[in-house]
């Protein structure tokens, strides 16, 4: 059974949405910031990718296509769901419930320290000179003062531009992914 793209991606956007509520739901705790990235780094690539697959494969089962279809049928899912998961997911986090903002603001901001102190300490154990030393200790200084309270007390990472600068990097991930499946599935002559 062939669905349209639009279908899809409606379906898609219900299980973005299923899967976020359930990180939120089960894993909004002190480690709710680094589930999001796993999920948003392992999970959701997956089913995207196989929904973008199953949308362009059902059709190619049955139909020739050029590589302008196979790259419309891949993307068109991707896209809506992706539009659609962007837009639910930055009203819920910014009007709905802002608590869960402000941890995920705060996380971010302690794992971003925490990655300082680490790479600061690794760092300082491979120096050798005194000079280095000092320059590290230095920018490692200034670096830190970048993380006081007064400094990330108005740092907002959940805001509609970063939502979009978000969305950028995902729409590269969906034109290359539909790039390879219009290049893959395409056919060499279309019969009318």
């Amino acid at each position: 059974m062939t669905k349209s793209p639009s279908t899809l991606g409606i379906i898609l956007f219900i299980a973005t949405m299923i899967v976020f509520f359930i990180a939120y739901y089960f894993f909004s705790g002190i480690h709710y910031f680094d589930t999001s990235l796993k999920i948003n780094a392992f999970v959701l690539p997956v089913i995207y990718a196989a929904t973008a697959f199953w949308s362009v494969k059902s059709h190619w089962n049955n139909h020739k296509m050029g590589f302008r279809e196979a790259f419309k049928r891949s993307f068109v899912p991707m896209f809506i769901g992706g539009i659609l998961s962007i837009f639910s997911i930055y009203a819920f986090l910014n009007f709905v419930d802002t608590d869960a903002k402000k941890l995920l603001n705060y996380q971010y901001v302690e794992r971003q320290k925490s990655e300082l102190d680490s790479e600061y300490k690794s760092a300082r154990k491979i120096l050798k000179h005194q000079k280095d030393i000092d320059e590290l200790d230095q920018k490692y200084r200034e670096r830190v003062q970048s993380f006081s309270p007064q400094a990330v007390k108005g740092k907002d990472m959940l805001t509609a531009s970063h939502f979009s600068g978000y969305f950028a990097a995902i729409l590269i991930f969906y034109v290359v992914l539909s790039l390879f499946f219009g290049a893959f599935f395409r056919t060499k002559t279309i019969h009318q």
